[in-house]
């Protein structure tokens, strides 16, 4: 079968979020998806089969575990769609995935617009020991339903984080968010960064599912529905995000760094 490494939420290879995506023609074993994974090794791999003409399924595996939610693997899954399978640059996508029903559309300049479930963080108690693990003070902490999100003093602080991965595992089921109000002058509005240690991702380059928390946080915060991201790995990446009631748009773009067989 064909497989793809694509480079998601950025127009350059070797930035943004490295995922895999297979192409199936049918619903696969997933133990055998959750080997392809691991052998792949990349924060994510995505493995899409054909439903009818407009929807596919698509289920998302990290190198360890089974997720439910994966956005930069979605944009890098339509990217693959819109670019090498024959699928109309104008059409809508769906896609059956363990969070319901999701859609990607292109929405010009070689971007893709997302449709995805939001996930508001609660206000939550600081944890004993989360500031020793990080490395610096938490401004503000709150729980979506598998992340933990962490507020700090700003921007420099979020991009200067050297945190301990292996303290960071214990503090939520998939993922810790930090995250700070941009710098002023930049162009954007947020940013972030993400550890997956739990998950098997010590440091997500780019998250689109981040994103569906850190949407309504901001968007509260900054009073607007309409904002630009930046996330602060080392590869680094960016996105729109436009809150839409219960929904939010990502959107960015993708680029594929390898395409070949998969014998396996």
């Amino acid at each position: 079968m064909r497989a793809f490494i694509v480079d998601a939420f950025t127009d350059r290879p070797f930035a943004g979020n490295p995922a895999g995506v297979c192409l199936l023609d049918a619903p696969a074993d997933p133990s055998w998806m959750q080997r392809v994974a691991a052998e792949l090794n990349l924060s994510e791999t995505a493995f899409v089969h054909p439903v009818d003409q407009r929807t596919y399924g698509l289920r998302w595996f990290t190198p360890t575990v089974e997720v439910s939610l994966c956005g930069h693997a979605t944009l890098a899954t339509a990217h693959v769609l819109y670019t090498a399978c024959g699928v109309s640059p104008d059409a809508a996508v769906s896609f059956d995935t363990l969070s319901g029903v999701l859609t990607a559309r292109p929405v010009g300049d070689g971007r893709v617009a997302l449709d995805f479930p939001v996930d508001p963080p609660a206000e939550d108690a600081v944890p004993e020991r989360l500031a020793e693990a990080l490395g610096t003070e938490p401004v503000w902490t709150g729980r979506a339903s598998h992340d933990l999100v962490v507020e700090v003093r700003d921007a420099t602080t979020v991009g200067g984080l050297a945190p301990d991965i292996a303290a960071l595992a214990e503090f939520s089921g998939r993922a810790v968010i930090v995250t700070a109000r941009a710098l002023e002058g930049a162009d954007h509005d947020f940013v972030s960064r993400v550890f997956a240690p739990a998950a098997g991702i010590p440091e997500d380059p780019v998250t689109g599912a981040a994103h569906c928390v850190l949407a309504p946080y901001w968007a509260g915060r900054l009073g607007r529905t309409e904002l630009t991201a930046r996330q602060l790995s080392s590869r680094g990446g960016q996105l729109g995000v436009a809150l839409r009631g219960e929904r939010v748009a990502l959107v960015g773009r993708a680029v594929t760094v390898f395409e070949g067989d998969l014998r396996a």
